[in-house]
């Protein structure tokens, strides 16, 4: 296999270090297991670490590789092993807010070139989520596909609704209903993954990504788990994020679910979704208005008129409080990280003084 074939593109060509590829070779993370990592050399599939200087060099989560990254490489052990010294440029990344009270960054993906936003058509259906997810997507430019599973449980009349729901609050999002038991939909999904691009599955737990991977490949090749019958939630059964090559030539990333998704510096994202709610509030008599009980509000008597959705706006004003706050919490946690750094690295310095 070339690495053409793993997605190697004329853009990574153009943005690697021509002066490093006589000491590395170049290859693709596949897998992460924490700090373990699986590699594709375009030749065979082998472990990796990352070297002492990437990691000492590091300054957040986003100086490290993650699944879909091109990382330049050393083999050894008779191409057994290698040590990935650096990361060719991304030309996107996929990342959140750390689960919990931590506010750090967390990577999800580089280099996708479509990401597939699956919900599931039973209890757990939730707008304002998928809503989290495209200001995720589209502030990495990323095309997104709404995939709606287990159509199947419902009429076709109430799998209408949701997706003219759906396309209401996105006008022109590509949203295809599909069931991973009778099959309806995967031909139609199938005709959107092209040849050399890279595609990502995102969703909550047991909406049934894991199943869809397994559908697409044609064989059971990832374990999966029933969801609980009393709320309709799944478990967790994608543990590690990984990348598999598809027999159309297309590669696609199963990532775990995702019950909590605090977005952390989406700010594109961000105004490309809520760009209606941006632009209303131009038209507001005050510039600093809170669009709550001011005079002259555009954007409150546009929910009055019905021209703009009420859910959609708390949506946007509990994510910007969401957003601003983590920003902040962030910017404040990198300055004291940068400041321990240069207080370790000065330490170090004095210490080899003689």
């Amino acid at each position: 296999m070339k690495l053409e074939k793993l997605g190697y593109t004329d853009w990574f060509k153009s943005n690697t270090d021509s002066n490093k590829l006589d000491a590395f070779q170049i290859a693709r993370i596949t897998t992460v297991f924490k700090d373990k990592y699986f590699i594709h050399t375009g030749q065979n599939s082998i472990s990796a670490e990352i070297s002492g200087k990437l990691m000492f060099t590091a300054d957040s989560p986003l100086d490290y590789p993650t699944v879909g990254d091109w990382v330049y490489i050393q083999s050894f052990d008779n191409n057994s092993f290698a040590i990935i010294d650096g990361i060719v440029p991304r030309k996107t990344i996929l990342k959140r807010k750390s689960s919990g009270r931590k506010i750090d960054v967390q990577l999800i993906a580089a280099n996708i070139d479509c990401a597939f936003i699956i919900q599931s058509l039973n209890e757990d259906f939730n707008i304002n989520r998928l809503e989290r997810y495209l200001v995720m997507v589209q502030d990495e430019n990323i095309q997104a596909i709404v995939l709606l599973s287990k159509c199947d449980l419902i009429s076709q009349a109430d799998t209408l609704n949701q997706v003219n729901l759906i396309q209401s609050r996105f006008p022109g999002m590509d949203v295809i209903p599909f069931s991973n038991t009778n099959f309806d939909g995967l031909e139609q999904i199938n005709l959107k993954m092209k040849s050399g691009l890279t595609y990502c599955l995102l969703g909550s737990s047991g909406v049934g990504k894991t199943t869809f991977l397994n559908s697409l490949l044609g064989v059971h090749q990832f374990d999966t788990q029933s969801i609980r019958e009393k709320d309709g939630k799944g478990k967790h059964t994608t543990s590690h994020r990984q990348l598999v090559s598809l027999e159309n030539g297309a590669m696609i990333v199963d990532t775990p679910g995702m019950r909590e998704l605090g977005n952390l510096q989406v700010n594109s994202g961000f105004k490309t979704i809520f760009d209606d709610i941006l632009e209303l509030s131009k038209q507001c008599l005050y510039s600093d208005c809170s669009h709550t009980s001011e005079k002259g509000c555009a954007v409150q008597k546009a929910i009055k008129t019905g021209k703009l959705l009420k859910d959609h706006f708390d949506n946007y004003t509990k994510m910007h409080k969401e957003t601003l706050f983590n920003e902040m919490s962030y910017l404040e946690k990198r300055n004291r990280d940068k400041a321990f750094g240069k207080m370790i690295k000065s330490v170090k310095k004095s210490r080899r003084k003689p």
